[in-house]
């Protein structure tokens, strides 16, 4: 009569698989959750490393173009006072005005169009939160 009825054992069996399985799954949500923060911890480290490169960047163009801004202040004079030997002072001022006025609106422009190309947010980062949040709400397909 043994065959007919489940032993204990086997009625043990099947309580340890399901054990199992509720760890199984406690597991994977511990994973995710941790796999989560460790994206996060992976974006916050990439905006950290980006500010300190983009800050560098920053103080390097700023020397540049106050060496720049000496440069052609000192340009825009001598070119003033050699137009100021075949004309009025006043009139060479303006036309050198008018030239400066026109490459900074020149270079105005060129920058907003760069500046709009600039990305905010860590792009590989993003994108594997994605792919991790599509996993999970189908993690089997």
């Amino acid at each position: 009569m043994t065959g007919l009825y489940p032993s204990r054992g086997d009625t043990l069996h099947t309580e340890q698989k399901e054990t199992s399985i509720g760890q199984l799954i406690s597991d994977i949500s511990n994973d995710l959750s941790n796999l989560f923060r460790q994206e996060v911890e992976l974006a916050k480290a990439e905006l950290r490393q980006e500010a300190v490169k983009a800050g560098k960047a920053a103080g390097m163009l700023g020397g540049a173009g106050f060496a720049g801004y000496m440069v052609a202040l000192l340009l825009t004079l001598a070119v003033m006072f050699g137009l100021g030997n075949v004309m009025d002072l006043g009139w060479a001022a303006l036309i050198v005005a008018v030239v400066w006025a026109a490459v900074g609106a020149a270079l105005y422009a060129k920058g907003r169009n760069k500046l709009s190309t600039v990305s905010p947010m860590p792009r590989q980062t993003v994108e594997t939160i994605k792919e991790d949040a599509r996993w999970l709400k189908n993690p089997t397909g």
